[in-house]
């Protein structure tokens, strides 16, 4: 075989190699931008449903986590795992209107009997800064680095109980179409770097995304924030 044919039949392979790298890394970011459409679509649900999070407890929040779908393996769930977003009101008191999304995962915890282990969406809202805080720093265990507590649900319903109203988190699960809150103690939680640095092109820490700094909110977002600007514009928790 010739040189010439040699080479030219190196740069057809190292071509084809970049061809199925970029396209795998489109795969990867629509992926990531899929997760954030869908959270948006739990949301939206969540707060127009009768029985989903009551207004009042969503406008003293900070940040909201969402969730979505989180894989289980089990009947009674032993081990899971799930990935999805959070935004958090801006400003350095969280009082600014809701922020870019930071990519999130989750992993660990007993989520007790899911729906016969069924994929589930969870929702959590961050009631203090303390734990949001503690959230964009790095992986958090609720129930030892932070209190959680099952989220009240209904319209109408109030952060009423003792363990409700003195926790940094509340929880609420949405299977089969039937919201109810949920306890998450014992689940870890944290940013995602390689998803964040997958949905902004480049390496960027929940800091900086939460404050602005990171860029603009992509598009798939457009969903989720609405929701949370046009339902919860202001944060209404004490001090604020």
């Amino acid at each position: 075989m010739s040189k010439n044919l040699k080479g030219t039949n190196f740069l057809m392979l190292a071509g084809l190699c970049l061809m199925i790298s970029g396209i795998a890394i489109a795969e990867d970011n629509n992926k990531e931008q899929e997760r954030v459409e869908e959270s948006g679509n739990v949301m939206k649900e969540l707060v127009n449903s009768p029985s989903g999070v009551p207004i009042s407890v969503l406008n003293k929040s900070e940040c909201v986590i969402v969730l979505p779908s989180v894989k289980k393996a089990g009947f009674i769930i032993a081990g899971s795992y799930g990935r999805g977003v959070m935004t958090c009101r801006g400003g350095n008191n969280f009082d600014g209107p809701w922020s870019a999304p930071t990519m999130m995962q989750s992993s660990g915890g007993s989520f007790g009997l899911q729906a016969g282990g069924q994929a589930t969406d969870f929702v959590v809202l961050v009631m203090n800064d303390k734990g949001a805080r503690a959230l964009m720093k790095g992986k958090a265990k609720l129930g030892a680095d932070a209190s959680i507590a099952a989220g009240p649900v209904g319209r109408d319903a109030e952060a009423s109980t003792n363990a409700a109203m003195s926790a940094e988190m509340l929880s609420y699960s949405r299977a089969q179409g039937v919201f109810a809150g949920v306890s998450l103690s014992g689940t870890s939680l944290g940013p995602d770097g390689g998803a964040n640095e997958k949905l902004y092109g480049k390496k960027v820490e929940a800091e900086q995304i939460i404050s602005g700094s990171a860029g603009a909110a992509p598009e798939c977002s457009k969903q989720l924030l609405a929701v949370l600007t046009e339902k919860s514009p202001a944060n209404v928790s004490r001090g604020k």
